[in-house]
């Protein structure tokens, strides 16, 4: 008999883990390009502090049972803890959604909030086992780090250095009690206002759903409200790359899902990705992956 998990893959050595440390910390990262819902599955044999980050759609996270459900809309987080040692993540992943999972330790996050004894954060849930799942929306800061965190623009050598770096000042923002009620502190500490940054997102829809045709960034500019100076500063401040590197990685990444799905063939994916040749396309995936569309579908 089947279980009824079985459509759920298992992400542990998959491409979806950005970083994993014995004893400290994991993070991955979830952004479904395809047209399908896509289900994943991650099992814990250690106690871990789960923080969630839905950047765009809805995500859904279930802890054993499907049932066992914590819904995170776009622009939340959801801070999570079980007492369980023994735990089945599941994901479920609508298309168009992106999802930031960190998880830490429950010893090294103790580490990280005590200075000689004196804590500063409230233990007291975890120590008698109390289930914890605290959504919280995810400030304009907060989002501006994550966007860095999942950036490639790292090289290889130096990706997991960067992703701790930014892990710790992640849990800095998220855990400073002077943001909780604060809309001051708010703010993107890099771009001036949540109008900017609006428009900057909307400038990021704009290209992705126009990217077979996309506008120029004189165009883009006018269509988002900003002048084209502040449209290229602002968006490489908050997105971590240039407007059109942002859509070129974004191209890549939704070919190489088109050719896991193998229900095109390279030319088809070549048209739906805006290239006038499937030579051109073979050029600019070969450059970003090291390998031809071909070789990459084969293995």
């Amino acid at each position: 008999m089947k279980s009824n998990l079985d459509h759920y893959k298992n992400i542990d050595k998959s491409t979806h883990l950005l970083f994993n440390e014995k004893e400290t910390f994991k993070v991955f990262h979830f952004n479904n390009l395809s047209s399908e819902t896509e289900f994943f599955k991650h099992q814990l044999t250690n106690n871990y502090i789960q923080i969630y980050f839905c950047n765009s759609n809805t995500c859904k996270v279930a802890f054993n049972f499907e049932h066992c459900t914590t819904n995170l809309d776009e622009g939340f987080s959801n801070m999570v803890y079980f007492k369980d040692e023994q735990m089945n993540i599941l994901f479920t992943l609508p298309p168009k959604s992106e999802l930031i999972t960190i998880l830490i330790s429950i010893e090294y996050f103790h580490s990280l909030f005590s200075i000689e004894g004196n804590f500063l954060f409230n233990f007291n849930s975890f120590k008698v086992g109390k289930p914890i799942i605290e959504p919280k929306q995810t400030t304009p800061t907060i989002q501006f780090v994550l966007n860095q965190l999942i950036s490639k623009q790292i090289t290889k050598a130096l990706r997991p250095v960067f992703i701790k770096g930014k892990v710790y000042e992640l849990l800095s923002y998220y855990f400073n009690p002077s943001n909780e009620n604060n809309t001051e502190n708010e703010n993107c500490p890099y771009i001036a206002n949540e109008e900017t940054i609006s428009k900057i997102k909307k400038a990021k829809e704009i290209i992705i759903e126009e990217m077979i045709n996309p506008p120029s960034l004189e165009e883009l500019a006018k269509q988002v409200g900003l002048n084209i100076k502040k449209l290229k500063t602002d968006f490489k401040e908050f997105y971590g790359v240039p407007v059109f590197t942002f859509l070129l990685n974004y191209k890549m990444e939704l070919a190489k899902k088109l050719l896991q799905e193998q229900k095109l063939n390279v030319n088809e994916i070549a048209i739906n990705l805006g290239y006038s040749t499937s030579s051109h396309f073979i050029a600019a995936f070969k450059r970003k992956y090291k390998i031809t569309p071909k070789q990459y579908s084969k293995s």
